[in-house]
């Protein structure tokens, strides 16, 4: 009878640790609930900003023929927001 009580309680350990993530996400709240208006606007804001940097830096000495055309329409679509 203890054999099985033990066994019981290993298989028990094994399932909670295999299944940890989703233990983790089904009983924690989740981080982008809690985002307010103005946070989810800055956020987006910054990865804008972040994007059009990283083009930017892309045309380097150049100039705008560094840039891939695919790289000029993002950079138009980023400006324009």
């Amino acid at each position: 009878m203890s054999e099985l009580l033990i066994l019981g309680i290993v298989i028990a350990a094994v399932l909670l640790f295999f299944n940890r993530e989703w233990i983790r996400n089904r009983f924690s709240p989740d981080q982008q609930k809690n985002y307010t208006i103005d946070d989810k606007f800055n956020s987006d804001k910054r990865e804008r900003e972040k994007e059009i940097d990283k083009l930017l830096s892309k045309m380097g000495k150049n100039g705008v023929n560094d840039l891939s055309e695919k790289d000029r329409k993002r950079l138009d679509e980023l400006s324009k927001k």
